[in-house]
């Protein structure tokens, strides 16, 4: 697939008749592969993300930002865009994270900073679709304060052995490889960790649990243990010691990425509630014929649009710093807290005040409402909790120094 990588010229009309030529295959392939098996997905609290990803590197789908060496189309991030904004429509939170994660998450420091080696033995197959990846960063005892963790990785020789456990991680029951950060020196801050691709065949490396969750079923999650993990000290990506500081790159991406997404599937849910209340009757008359269901929905888009322009700026950040070597990443890291904070507060506004609308339909299980609801609610916790981004614009803004 030939994609224009040409930076955009008007931030305000980022999409060109390619971008929207890929919307519609995106579109398509949503409509056809995800859209119907949902809720047989939801069910068995799993995808096939092995077939699924086939499907989509096949189509070009899993590495429109990277290099076209190891199988990506070298596009430009509004592809990105599209692609998460897509994904939403399918009416489930689980599977378009699950493939972000995939796409988004665990990749970016492997692409940007790992070997040729590493490149041609875990990125290709992954933008092939042939492997699905995972990032293990939080811990039982460290979620958001990544400063703290304590999964070790000794050097040996010429391998490190790795001890330890990792918490919430998608994908991790399915995974072939996880991007994990690791300490690789002593010490309790955030200096001394690394970024380590392991194999999850490796010996002593445990799927210790699948883990239930409030929503977002059809992505599995596991708690992962490492046990005398040995690899080769060639599966680190980039320098010792650097892993905290790649993790953060990757973690700006996340955001965005996670951001876009969000919006996307509030504006859906708006829009179909809106469907509802046209339909359904109280009193003699729809819904929507009530004045403050009227306000409250007009509202609740304004909201939406302010958001997906903010997000869009943040886009043009990112697409600018690779073309841009004096661009300043520090605004993409403000920026990106701020899109994330505003994305998860609305989807969790969005998703009450539309449930509330709906009823007592909108508590049944088979009203897609419900299932917006609960899974929704994650976007202000993972990748960063709503705290985390605030201390982060505090910081950026002078307020409080950071440590």
């Amino acid at each position: 697939m030939i994609l224009d990588t040409q930076p955009r010229v008007n931030p305000y009309k980022p999409f060109t008749e390619e971008h929207e030529m890929f919307r519609k295959s995106v579109r398509n392939f949503v409509d056809k592969e995800i859209t119907p098996y949902v809720d047989e997905w939801e069910a068995a609290e799993i995808a096939p993300l092995h077939e699924l990803f086939k499907k989509m590197g096949q189509l070009g789908f899993l590495g429109l930002n990277y290099d076209e060496a190891y199988g990506g189309a070298n596009a430009d991030f509004w592809f990105t865009v599209i692609l998460c904004e897509e994904l939403s429509r399918c009416g489930v939170g689980g599977v378009p994270m699950a493939i972000s994660v995939h796409t988004d998450m665990c990749t970016p420091a492997l692409a940007k900073y790992g070997s040729h080696e590493l490149k041609e033995k875990y990125l290709a197959p992954a933008l092939r679709g042939e492997m699905v990846g995972a990032i293990a960063v939080t811990e039982p005892d460290a979620g958001s304060d990544v400063a703290s963790i304590r999964t070790t990785a000794k050097r040996e020789g010429d391998e490190y052995v790795i001890n330890g456990s990792k918490m919430y991680i998608t994908n991790g029951t399915q995974a072939d490889w996880i991007c994990l950060l690791a300490r690789t020196s002593s010490g309790e801050d955030y200096h001394g960790m690394s970024l380590i691709m392991v194999p999850t065949k490796t010996p002593g490396f445990i799927v210790s649990k699948k883990l239930k969750k409030l929503g977002n079923h059809s992505s599995d999650t596991g708690l992962l243990t490492f046990e005398n993990v040995r690899v080769p000290v060639s599966n680190r990506i980039g320098d010792e010691g650097m892993g905290f500081y790649y993790q953060m790159e990757q973690f700006q991406i996340e955001r965005v990425v996670g951001a876009i997404g969000t919006v996307a599937g509030a504006e859906l849910a708006v829009r179909e509630t809106i469907k509802y209340c046209q339909e359904r009757k109280a009193f003699g008359k729809p819904l929507i014929a009530n004045q403050w269901i009227q306000f409250k929905l007009g509202e609740l888009l304004t909201e939406i649009e302010a958001a997906k322009q903010l997000n869009y700026y943040c886009a043009s950040l990112v697409e600018d710093a690779k073309h841009n070597a004096d661009a300043r990443d520090m605004s993409v890291v403000k920026i990106a807290s701020m899109c994330k904070l505003k994305a998860g507060r609305l989807a969790r506004e969005v998703a009450d005040t539309c449930l509330q609308f709906y009823g007592g339909m909108g508590y049944m299980e088979e009203t897609p409402i419900s299932r917006y609801f609960r899974d929704s609610r994650l976007i202000s916790i993972g990748g960063g909790a709503d705290e985390i981004m605030l201390k982060i614009i505090a910081q950026m803004e002078g307020m409080s120094q950071a440590r």
